[in-house]
């Protein structure tokens, strides 16, 4: 394939990481761009490794504005200094007030924090912890009822006084496509479901817990992944974090970005393997890291790697960033290593039909060695899935700790899924799942609902 042509580069401009260029618009790290390009300004990704994309890569976010990132530090700063002198005139006896000590029945557990992080939640943390952690008595749509609550200890504790704060804007729920609701077709899919089948299976899928329903599920996900075969499984966090150590073990190599979900650092970890991290998104970094893999093999005895297996994400979700996926493809074909894409938050939320983010570069599926997604985020569901060639799923089935000792998904959860992915596919019967699943309506529901503050994502040449 010969590489595209790519529009010159202006006289001392320079390429940077990731081969974004544009020094007139202050390139970062990364390829993140500082602000808005002008108008009549492109800024592209040059594509190193074979040339598989040939549309450019248009990725530009907001930078924190100067004074917002140091007033943030310095009011950190003055509480941090603040907490240390009071804890100091508290330990002689000073200070009177006692609010941000640990209360006198929690001193005889064993501490759950480090000295730093203690000192953090006593001092900081308190002060707006009624901020977070808020329970709501509401289906998870555009805006939720909220439980009132008060405080009479700091913080510490808390006790409702019966009262529901109503129409509350949601800001941070991860029902991206607005599936989860207590009313339409899936609602009523799962209420008959549920009555014939009950709440739970109380099994395994290896013993009494394998129903026609998840056998329809699977077959579903392989069919809407474009995949041999699919397996689902009833916790998003385990798919990944019980899978990793049934694929790779002691003798393999994991290359993980650093900015990668805490269930896949997890399931690196219990696996054995060695991991080593790559800058987020950075293919020269990735690159240097295979290369090094393959010529020096590994530590001490300089045996090749038994697997060298690269972690992605599709949509990374604290950062809003997609992942450069046609160029690690690349790498991966060239170093022979295999490749496993987390899905949690770009299935049903990418591309012309919600398939992802393969589907969004107009790439293989077969090239993806393990595809990983959840159903707990477009899907307005519980669980989670990896879908691959057959061969692979038949080992998963057999060997992760998943599918041996995990119970099987509830009965109403697995319809509730079914009929959200048909509703996508537009197998339904309705025109509903069309508009939700584009590209660009759900991009917007999903910055929105995270409020990340991406300003501009698009892919040049696509109607994306």
């Amino acid at each position: 394939m010969e590489r595209p042509e790519w529009p010159a580069v202006e006289p001392g401009a320079q390429l940077r990481a990731n081969g974004c260029s544009g020094t007139a618009h202050g390139a970062l790290r990364n390829g993140y761009v500082r602000g808005l390009p002008a108008p009549d300004t492109q800024i592209h990704h040059i594509v190193h490794n074979g040339g598989l994309y040939k549309k450019p890569f248009n990725e530009a976010f907001e930078e924190t504005p100067m004074l917002v990132a140091v007033l943030t530090y310095v009011g950190y700063g003055v509480l941090t200094l603040f907490g240390y002198l009071r804890d100091f005139l508290r330990q002689w006896k000073i200070e009177k007030c006692q609010n941000a000590t640990e209360r006198e029945e929690q001193k005889d557990f064993v501490p759950l924090y480090q000295d730093f992080e203690n000192f953090y939640n006593r001092n900081l943390y308190m002060r707006i912890r009624d901020s977070w952690n808020r329970p709501i008595c509401s289906v998870p749509g555009a805006k939720v009822d909220m439980m009132e609550r008060v405080s009479y200890d700091y913080n510490w504790t808390f006790m409702y006084t019966g009262r529901v704060i109503k129409d509350i804007i949601n800001m941070g729920s991860y029902n991206y496509l607005g599936f989860a609701q207590n009313t339409g077709a899936c609602q009523e899919a799962a209420a008959k479901v549920l009555s014939r089948y009950g709440a739970g299976v109380c099994s395994t899928r290896q013993e009494m817990g394998n129903l026609d329903k998840h056998e329809e599920l699977e077959k579903l996900i392989a069919r809407f992944l474009g995949v041999e075969s699919a397996m689902a499984y009833g916790m998003g966090f385990a798919t990944n974090s019980m899978n990793i150590p049934a694929l790779v073990g002691k003798g393999c190599l994991i290359l993980s970005d650093e900015l990668n979900h805490a269930s896949l650092v997890l399931g690196a970890r219990l696996s054995g393997a060695t991991i080593r991290i790559f800058k987020h998104n950075n293919m020269q970094s990735l690159e240097k890291l295979l290369k090094d893999a393959i010529v020096y093999g590994q530590p001490r005895t300089r045996r090749p790697w038994k697997k060298i297996l690269i972690l992605v994400e599709g949509i990374y979700s604290m950062e809003g960033s997609i992942v450069r996926l046609p160029e690690v493809i690349a790498l991966k074909k060239k170093y022979k290593s295999y490749l496993y894409l987390d899905e949690a938050h770009s299935i049903g939320a990418l591309g012309p039909s919600g398939r992802g983010v393969v589907e969004y570069f107009g790439l293989n599926p077969e090239d993806v060695d393990v595809m990983m997604g959840t159903f707990t985020k477009s899907f307005g569901a519980a669980g989670g899935y990896i879908g691959g060639k057959k061969e692979l799923i038949d080992y998963l089935r057999t060997y992760s700790h998943s599918a041996v000792y995990a119970a099987s998904l509830s009965p109403p959860v697995v319809e509730q899924i079914i009929t959200s992915m048909k509703c996508i596919m537009g197998e339904d019967g309705s025109t509903f799942g069309a508009p939700c699943s584009s590209t660009q309506v759900s991009c917007t529901l999903y910055w929105t609902s995270f409020s990340l503050g991406c300003t501009d994502l698009e892919l040049g040449g696509s109607d994306a």
